[in-house]
């Protein structure tokens, strides 16, 4: 037998990090820590934290989760200082390793610099290639370093105009915090397409990719770090900056279909709310009669309970979640391989039996895990399966920092809504609508000429410019990107 690590995910996207920073606590490296373990969803493969005393940086870094790297009172005694930055990475298809894991940290002619971003860089390989060229030795894969070098190289005096001038040279979807002698610094993206929030903490100021992180800790939500804006935290309090202008937001649906915590506010709404009135909106566009509403736990809570209110379909939990599942195991065969989905899904047989099923999940990204789902429900013993999902169909990758496959391995790439219902084994599958999906956002429908939300998955519309896709083939990018993210 051998040691094999296990996707048990790999048929939903995955957010690739989470940020989290805090300046003026005595105790900021346990307050990063907890403010990870909050975002901890948003990354599972290694986390850091940076932190300053006033004199010197310290850091610790390690792969796995929080837990396993920050519950140890000898690593939090060597964080010491009231300032500190924190990430949780998740890995797509490069290596998972020490070198990649955040902050990263440079020694620069006016200091130190921790820095550590959500998102991605749609420029980072050309940007990479001339910094090579121009001598610049990479030390990681990560598209985070870039912009530590273009820092560096920078001829710009101070360390906000030496990233600024950096992040103009940019193009990509991120949001980042750094830290410096000179204080916590917050960024996020023209665009706004990842999350950043600002909090308080009595008289301390706290940074988080979204606010359950502020809740973890009690501290209070300020408001959203808004597209394009730039906050610098210090002794002088929270100062903003808008060097980039004003352009329209396009904030990634999809945090609200899937990536942000249920218990989450982004951008002045709640994620669980948005969650059911998108169920609603399935169960009004595509009805269907049946005995019972089950969601696929744990991310098709919420709009299954939608869903059975409006049809008036009674909920249950047919469905239950193991939540002590790992992501490796001892895995001796094939056999058992397949039997994957299993050791993290389990059918409860009672009120499956006999019965016409709605399964209703967030997304099919290449399907293979439906196809599991629907062949579990029907062994408990289903008369019908209904499959509904409360995204539109994802036909398009992501290249904004979201772990996608290639576009010819997505499903609703490769057949129609009736193929793919074939595929999965369902009697019937129904996705929401893009309109539908914009009104459970308060939207009237989607406007195709000023979309307010990153939608490119589903509707192809890029908003940013996708310079290192254009001048290469689509697994070549693809792989390189997921690579450096």
């Amino acid at each position: 037998m051998t040691l094999t690590t296990v996707p048990f995910d790999d048929d939903h996207f995955h957010e690739e990090c989470g940020v989290f920073g805090v300046f003026g606590h005595a105790e900021a490296a346990a307050l990063t820590a907890l403010g990870l373990h909050a975002l901890q969803h948003r990354g599972q493969e290694a986390a850091g934290i940076v932190t300053y005393d006033g004199a010197q940086f310290h850091a610790h870094r390690g792969l796995g989760q929080v837990g396993e790297n920050f519950s140890s009172p000898a690593v939090m005694e060597r964080l010491p200082g009231n300032a500190a930055i924190g990430h949780n990475r998740y890995a797509t298809t490069g290596e998972v390793a020490i070198r990649n894991v955040q902050p990263l940290f440079g020694d620069f002619e006016f200091g130190g610099l921790a820095i550590c971003h959500n998102g991605n860089l749609t420029n980072s390989y050309q940007l990479r290639n001339q910094l090579v060229r121009r001598g610049s030795l990479f030390q990681s894969t990560s598209d985070t370093e870039v912009i530590i070098h273009l820092i560096a190289t920078s001829l710009r005096r101070t360390v906000l105009e030496r990233m600024v001038d950096s992040l103009r040279q940019v193009e990509g979807a991120y949001s980042l915090v750094a830290l410096s002698k000179e204080g916590l610094i917050g960024v996020r993206d023209p665009l706004g397409v990842r999350p950043l929030v600002l909090g308080k903490l009595g008289d301390s100021h706290v940074l988080a990719s979204e606010t359950v992180a502020l809740d973890i800790i009690g501290a209070d939500f300020v408001r959203d770090v808004e597209p394009g804006e730039i906050v610098v935290i210090n002794e002088s309090g929270v100062q903003s900056h808008h060097p980039f202008g004003n352009r329209p937001s396009r904030f990634c649906v999809f945090e609200y279909i899937y990536f942000a915590r249920p218990d989450s506010i982004v951008e002045g709404t709640g994620v669980y709310e948005v969650r059911k009135r998108i169920g609603m909106e399935l169960a009004r566009e595509t009805p269907v009669e049946a005995d019972t509403v089950i969601p696929v736990p744990d991310s098709g809570v919420p709009a299954a309970l939608g869903y059975s209110l409006e049809s008036g379909i009674p909920f249950e939990l047919g469905i239950i979640r193991n939540h002590y599942v790992g992501r490796t195991f001892i895995e001796p065969t094939d056999q058992i391989r397949h039997l994957g989905v299993k050791l993290k899904h389990n059918a409860n047989r009672r009120h499956i039996e006999g019965k016409r099923v709605v399964l209703v999940d967030d997304s099919i990204v290449r399907g293979t895990t439906s196809l599991k789902i629907v062949e579990m429900v029907r062994q408990a013993g289903a008369k019908e399966v209904h499959m509904r999902i409360s995204s539109p169909p994802t036909n398009n990758s992501c290249f904004y920092g979201i772990a996608t496959p290639e576009r010819e391995k997505l499903l609703a790439s490769r057949f129609d809504t009736e193929g793919m219902a074939k595929f999965i084994g369902a009697d019937s599958l129904a996705f929401v609508s893009i309109d539908g999906l914009y009104r459970a956002l308060g939207e009237v429908k989607r406007d195709p000429k000023a979309p307010r939300y990153c939608d490119a998955c589903f509707t192809g519309d890029y908003p940013i410019p996708l310079l290192d896709f254009e001048q290469g083939s689509l697994a070549t990018n693809l792989s390189l990107m997921n690579e450096i993210a």
